[in-house]
């Protein structure tokens, strides 16, 4: 592999994902497979465009490489502690021998935590052995996760759908790294497309009051839920008015939607709501429809005050984030 790392970006794909992380660097970023040095999953790319940004599909994405040798485990511990204090090990490689200069670094938690959580938005490197006595490493990723992880410790007893734990990944993902607050106990919320409730629930178990729109009614629990009030209805042809009126409410704390529909269809849903002025804060699913139209991908990224990212939890879809702006 050449020495002059300078020059090269690495970006590991979401689980199962290699296809399509390789299918977008050459869609968005025209960077073809014959460019790619590959290290188990991590793909390294030279001279990539990096005015356009991450890959959506690659959970953990560094663009300042470098590779130092050492003599031993503690040797290379100390490189990177003199760096920082957060790394998490890519193995692909040199298991054994990985996980001992983990050990010598300082505890980052890489175990299933309990919603909500306070996560520190802090660099958060990533280091890999080439060899024996030869270390890859960045000292800032694009995640402050570890290798753009995160996992929850599951209810498998009451939720009505594992969709739940979506809702919780984009929950923690905006409040570290977007500045949004976790929803609390008074708030009020529209999930559109709400059936059979997974985002529901998870935001009632706040103590925000859902009001939730589907054709198909929420689980039989939900149903009965005194934080629920459910309407049988197309959720995105109710106006504004109609949805603040059914809740009470001049602003709507918090709009939610994870319903399958199409992306241009969702984006002129939350054009009107943005232009509305009466939601503090969104969070959808674009959920892709076939090939993905990554000039649409653009029209959602580029509303003022959005996000747009792909979580552990997402499949052939991307999440929207967008909070108002405060004075």
């Amino acid at each position: 592999m050449s020495d002059d790392l300078e020059r090269f970006s690495a970006f590991l794909p979401f689980p199962k994902m290699a296809h399509l992380l390789e299918s977008e660097l050459f869609e968005r970023f025209n960077v073809g497979a014959k460019n790619a040095t590959r290290l188990g999953e991590l793909v390294l790319i030279p001279d990539f465009p990096k005015e356009k940004g991450s890959p959506y599909f690659s959970r953990c994405s560094s663009f300042s490489l470098q590779k130092k040798s050492f003599s031993s485990i503690s040797e290379a511990a100390g490189i990177l502690k003199k760096i920082q204090r957060n790394w998490a090990a890519y193995c692909f490689s040199f298991f054994r021998r990985s996980a001992l200069i983990q050990e010598k670094l300082p505890y980052i938690h890489v175990k299933s935590r309990s919603f909500p959580c306070e996560i520190p938005n802090t660099p958060m490197g990533f280091f890999s052995l080439l060899s024996q006595n030869e270390l890859i490493f960045s000292p800032k990723t694009s995640s402050p996760f570890p290798l753009g992880a995160i996992s929850f410790l599951e209810d498998h007893e009451h939720p009505p759908s594992r969709a739940y734990l979506k809702i919780w990944e984009a929950l923690t993902v905006a409040h570290t790294c977007f500045d949004f607050p976790f929803p609390v106990s008074g708030e009020k919320c529209f999930d559109a497309g709400a059936c059979p409730g997974g985002w529901t629930w998870a935001m009632k178990n706040c103590g925000v009051f859902v009001f939730s729109v589907d054709r198909s009614p929420l689980s039989e629990e939900l149903m009965k839920d005194a934080n629920v009030l459910f309407l049988p209805h197309d959720a995105f042809t109710l106006s504004v008015d109609d949805v603040c009126e059914k809740l009470n409410t001049q602003k709507v704390d918090w709009l939610l939607s994870d319903v399958i529909c199409y992306p241009s269809r969702l984006l002129e849903w939350v054009q009107k709501w943005i232009e509305s002025g009466r939601a503090k804060h969104i969070i959808c699913t674009i959920k892709m429809q076939g090939a993905i139209d990554w000039l649409l991908v653009l029209e959602f990224a580029s509303i003022s005050g959005a996000h747009v990212l792909h979580l552990n939890k997402n499949k052939h879809e991307l999440t929207f984030f967008w909070k108002e702006k405060t004075p």
